[in-house]
């Protein structure tokens, strides 16, 4: 994306002070309240910014990004990379669904799917699929993490670890380069990891901003995923990774 002086001098101040509002770039740079959305809406679409209600915020890989935020973060993307993932699941299957926003919108394009039973301690995804009455949806047990509506604890764990299904679908907060993938809470990792345990196929979906982040807890390695959908890879390290992991790749913009 190529990036307007006044783009840049935005993003600058973002770096300075971490938010921006319309009103004082409007003020500052003495345009339109609308010339400034069009820069925030756009830089934002370039990834470079998450869009809030009024200003904007920077993304930060060394911090979790609030939740209802994370969800403007390449969410164009994240609704492909949840079409491709549901394409994969056929009627009557079984699977995870555990936390994150493309998971999420993995759950809306579940939209036309019969016979599904769907275990998930993300209140979200229960609250959306409850209305698809041809599907089952079982939620686990544990702590309910205010900030995103997660269930996360030894609970959820024990509860999990009764199932094993056809397939599980999962997100990350980061991914190294190496193949790490990574999270920031100690409590909501121990949950995926019961997932992927219990699982014959483990989908793992993340679109290309979780490679700019970085997390302090361990999943687990790509090598343990069987196909991993993204709309692009532009590392070359990482997709060797991926070869040598025989994790299959699916870039829905790539």
């Amino acid at each position: 994306m190529f990036l307007t002086q006044r783009q840049n001098c935005i993003l600058d101040l973002l770096k300075s002070n971490g938010q921006v509002l319309v009103d004082e770039l409007v003020e500052k740079f003495n345009v339109t309240p609308q010339t400034i959305r069009t820069d925030l809406n756009e830089l934002s679409n370039a990834n470079k910014i998450v869009r809030v209600h009024g200003g904007a915020h920077l993304i930060d890989g060394r911090a979790n990004v609030e939740y209802e935020a994370r969800r403007q973060i390449a969410a164009s993307q994240k609704v492909l990379i949840g079409k491709a993932a549901s394409n994969m699941i056929p009627n009557n299957a079984s699977l995870f669904i555990n936390i994150g926003t493309t998971t999420e919108a993995f759950s809306d394009a579940l939209i036309d799917h019969k016979g599904l039973m769907v275990i998930t301690n993300n209140i979200n995804v229960a609250s959306s699929l409850r209305l698809f009455k041809e599907n089952e949806v079982i939620i686990t047990g544990g702590v309910v993490r205010p900030s995103d509506g997660g269930i996360v604890g030894e609970a959820a764990v024990d509860f999990i670890g009764n199932f094993k299904v056809d397939f599980a679908i999962i997100g990350t907060s980061a991914i190294d380069f190496d193949g790490s993938l990574l999270d920031f809470d100690f409590r909501e990792v121990k949950v995926a990891q019961a997932i992927i345990k219990n699982a014959r196929h483990v989908i793992l979906l993340a679109d290309a901003t979780k490679f700019d982040r970085s997390a302090p807890v361990r999943i687990g390695h790509i090598s343990q995923v069987d196909t991993f959908i993204t709309d692009t890879i532009v590392n070359n390290d990482f997709r060797d990774v991926c070869i040598k992991s025989e994790t299959e790749v699916i870039e829905v913009a790539g």
